[in-house]
C-alpha cells in the first residue's frame, strides 16, 4: 500500500513538474501575509546559504525584545532549530512569516560547541533543553507573559518534551509544534539496526558521541528516548502538534515522529492533505503546505485553508 502510494505520488509529481515547465498554473496559493512585510523564503536550500554563516543574527521578523504580544496572539512563539542548523539557517521561512502575521517571534542557538559555532543542535540533548529553558525564562520575562508556544523542526520539535517533562516546562508552555520530530528515533533508513546486527554501532557511537551527542541519542532504541518516552510521550496542560512527510529520509520510517493519540494530540501527515507535497526532512521546516499547518495550530480558532502546490525536496515550491 505505502509503495502504490509513493509510485502514484512520483507520477503526480512528475507530471506536475512537467506542466510547471510548459508555464501551466497548479491550484495553491503561499499562506497569506498580514501585518508585518518581511520576505519569506519557502526555499530551505537558499536559506541555509544565506544563513549558515551568520549562526548568531536572528532570521528575519525574530527576536524583537520591544514585541509585545496581541490579545489576537498573546504568547511569544520560540523557534528551536534542529541538529547541525543554527536559529539563522533554520527559520527563514518561519520566523517572517510568523511575524508578517502578528507573532513575537524569538530564536536562540542551542547545542552547540559555543552559541557562535554553526553547527548547533549536536550536544547533550538534556543539556539543550537547559538551555532551551533559560531561553524562555529570558522571553516571558521580556514580553510580560506567563507561557509560550514553541515551533521545532527535528530534534528541535523532540528535544522540547525534556524540557516539559523534566525540567519544568509544561507550566509555561502552551503549544508545542513539531515539525519532522525524532520523537521516537531514527533508524536512519535502517542504517542503525543493520550496524547492531553488524556488532559495529557501539564503536560507531562512540566515535560520534563526542562530537555529536545528540545524533546518538536520537538513535531509535537509544537509552535517551526509552527514558523520555517511558511513561507517556506527552504532559497535561500542553498542546501538541506533529507534521510530518511520508518522504522524510532522516527520521525513519516516518511514523516515528508521531505521537500517540490523545486530545492533546494532533498528528498531520503532508500527503494526506495534498499528493504533490514532495517536501523531505529538511523543506518541511519551509513548505508554505507545512507552515500553513503551523499557523493553523498555533491559533486554531482562525483557521485558514490548506494550499496545495507542488513542493520538492530541499529547493521548495515549483512555481
Amino acid at each position: 500500500m505505502k509503495a502504490n502510494l509513493r509510485s502514484g505520488r512520483l507520477r503526480v509529481l512528475a507530471a506536475a513538474a512537467a506542466a510547471g515547465a510548459m508555464g501551466v498554473a497548479l491550484a495553491g496559493a503561499q499562506p497569506a501575509a498580514a501585518s508585518a512585510s518581511y520576505p519569506v523564503n519557502y526555499n530551505f536550500a537558499t536559506g541555509v546559504l544565506a544563513g549558515a554563516l551568520t549562526p548568531t543574527v536572528a532570521p528575519p521578523g525574530a527576536n524583537n525584545w520591544s514585541c509585545r504580544p496581541s490579545a489576537a496572539h498573546p504568547y511569544p512563539v520560540i523557534l528551536v532549530n534542529g541538529t547541525f542548523g543554527n536559529m539563522h539557517d533554520n527559520w527563514a521561512g518561519a520566523s517572517p512569516l510568523l511575524a508578517n502575521n502578528g507573532y513575537c517571534v524569538f530564536a536562540f542557538n542551542y547545542g552547540g560547541s559555543s552559541p557562535t559555532a554553526i553547527l548547533q543542535g549536536t550536544g547533550d540533548i538534556a543539556v539543550s533543553a537547559g538551555q532551551l529553558s533559560a531561553f524562555v525564562d529570558q522571553v516571558t520575562a521580556a514580553t510580560g507573559t506567563s507561557k509560550v508556544d514553541l515551533v521545532g523542526h527535528s530534534q528541535g520539535g523532540m528535544m522540547p518534551r525534556y524540557y516539559l517533562k523534566n525540567l519544568g516546562g509544561a507550566a509555561k508552555v502552551d503549544k508545542l509544534v513539531a515539525l519532522a520530530p525524532s520523537n521516537n528515533g531514527t533508524t536512519l533508513d535502517g542504517i542503525t539496526e543493520l550496524g547492531r546486527q553488524l556488532n559495529l554501532i557501539d564503536p560507531i557511537n562512540g566515535l560520534l558521541n563526542g562530537p555529536c551527542a545528540a545524533c546518538v541519542e536520537q538513535e531509535e532504541g537509544s537509552p535517551f528516548l526509552t527514558a523520555l518516552n517511558a511513561g507517556g510521550e506527552t504532559v497535561p496542560g500542553v498542546q501538541y502538534t506533529v507534521i510530518e512527510s511520508v518522504d522524510d529520509e532522516v527520521v525513519t520510517p516516518y511514523t516515528n515522529a508521531f505521537l500517540p493519540a490523545a486530545p492533546n494530540v494532533t498528528n498531520i501527515l503532508l500527503q494526506n492533505q495534498c499528493l504533490l507535497d514532495g517536501t523531505d526532512h529538511l523543506e518541511i521546516a519551509a513548505d508554505p503546505i507545512a507552515l500553513a499547518d503551523v499557523l493553523n495550530a498555533l491559533d486554531p480558532a482562525h483557521r485558514r485553508s490548506v494550499p496545495c502546490e507542488v513542493v520538492l525536496p530541499v529547493t521548495g515550491p515549483l512555481l
